[in-house]
């Protein structure tokens, strides 16, 4: 019974998720900043819902099986909620103006080596290209932060038409989603089953890295070439880059590199994540006059919806496991790809190891086919919708504000999305 009810609640929470920025339409009817003004905005946030959706699940379990039944479910989701607290931590970090500065001096390097007639074409290109391929690296969550804000400064706030806002939201969710395919331990989806697979970077990069950075790429470069227009349009308009009189030291921005490696190696040890991090807020108040306000609230935001999406997508192993199971190679694909749009797609590769063999599979064995094509499938559906992949909601929050009141459209996401996914089922399945 649990069961049923736990999915019910979930589809609920899904639902939620589409008709959220309703709820900041119908907020704008009352006073800023009365109680039922903030009510409304609070239901409009997408990064609650989740956690929001968690009262009435605690309160059904509760009542169905007892509390010492939520007690031992919790405790055994307990190393599950490692990922959503390193997304707020990574978040914060890449969102210092040490490392942004850092980014935007390199992307503005490296655009140079573009053969394109415009700087702003020039730069779209390679943020959405190099930035995305790094997250193999410093994972997706930091390099989500990271081209988000660089898109927001650079891009979003020079007003392109809507169309192109929406394709480009699209593409940069597609993109970040496969491009931490290139090593074995950046993309929580890959992260999920690299251990209990056995594979490796060698195997990544053979199978996987390839076909994403030719993805990443095409479909870039396929944007760029459609909207040159209105990339020459948009050199024209400034950006809204903070321009800062005091230059930062190069060991400053060492320094922030060096916590957010450490972040990326303590991953898995949370309380050495944690302890950097708190390490980590007091060099920024040693080095207060190189920093801006640490963006610590949209960071928590985003925590506090991958918790509850975690909380929520493990009690459905019970219809996905078997779904899994029942599937050939490529209804595989295209399943995994599928409910990736409706579930985190770590937990959519969390349940195939359950209902895959455990160890090393060759490639073109049945089992070797069947590991790729539900990865494969999990990372391509990454774009589709904000709860598709963990940093999604991170790109969702930075972006957010230049969508309108009622924010990101859901369903305008997910069909301007459905080109690079497709492009991406492509190089995956066919190449």
């Amino acid at each position: 019974m649990i069961d049923y009810l736990a999915t019910f609640l979930f589809a609920c929470a899904i639902i939620h998720t589409f008709v959220a920025g309703k709820f900041n339409k119908m907020a704008m009817k009352y006073p800023e900043g009365s109680m039922k003004e903030n009510i409304f905005h609070f239901l409009g946030e997408i990064e609650v819902v989740f956690g929001l959706w968690l009262f009435p699940l605690f309160y059904v379990m509760w009542y169905v099986t007892g509390f010492h039944e939520v007690e031992h479910y919790f405790n055994k989701i307990a190393p599950k909620m490692v990922e959503p607290i390193f997304v707020v931590i990574i978040m914060v970090m890449a969102a210092t103006r040490p490392i942004l500065n850092a980014t935007k001096s390199a992307i503005v390097f490296l655009s140079k080596l573009i053969p394109l007639p415009s700087q702003s074409a020039r730069f779209y290109f390679t943020i959405l290209t190099i930035t995305p391929l790094l997250g193999s690296f410093i994972t997706e969550p930091a390099a989500m932060t990271i081209c988000a804000i660089q898109l927001a400064n650079n891009f979003y706030s020079k007003k392109p038409y809507q169309h192109l806002m929406y394709v480009t939201i699209g593409l940069l969710f597609v993109n970040i989603s496969i491009g931490g395919t290139l090593t074995h331990f950046a993309a929580p989806p890959v992260l999920m089953v690299a251990g209990k697979w056995h594979w490796d970077m060698a195997f990544m990069l053979t199978h996987f890295g390839w076909r994403a950075a030719t993805t990443v790429f095409v479909g870039t470069a396929l944007v760029t070439i459609v909207y040159l227009k209105e990339f020459k349009r948009m050199d024209s308009v400034e950006s809204h880059d903070e321009i800062h009189e005091v230059k930062i030291p190069a060991y400053v921005t060492l320094i922030h590199i060096g916590f957010m490696a450490w972040a990326v190696l303590m991953v898995h040890t949370p309380v050495l994540l944690v302890f950097g991090f708190l390490f980590f807020l007091g060099w920024c108040t040693i080095s207060e006059e190189y920093q801006d306000e640490l963006k610590i609230k949209p960071a928590l935001l985003v925590g506090f919806f991958l918790a509850g999406l975690v909380t929520h997508g493990t009690l459905q192993e019970w219809w996905i496991k078997p779904l899994i199971t029942s599937l050939d190679d490529l209804q595989l694909f295209l399943g995994s790809t599928l409910l990736t749009a409706f579930n985190d797609n770590a937990a959519i590769t969390y349940l195939s190891t359950l209902a895959l063999p455990e160890g090393f599979s060759e490639m073109f064995s049945p089992d070797g086919i069947k590991k790729f094509a539900v990865v494969a499938g999990a990372v391509t559906g990454g774009g589709l919708t904000v709860i598709a992949n963990a940093p999604n909601p991170a790109g969702n929050s930075i972006l957010k504000g230049y969508f309108g009141p009622e924010g990101i459209n859901p369903a305008k996401l997910a069909l301007f999305a459905i080109p690079p996914t497709v492009l991406a089922g492509i190089c995956f399945m066919v190449l």
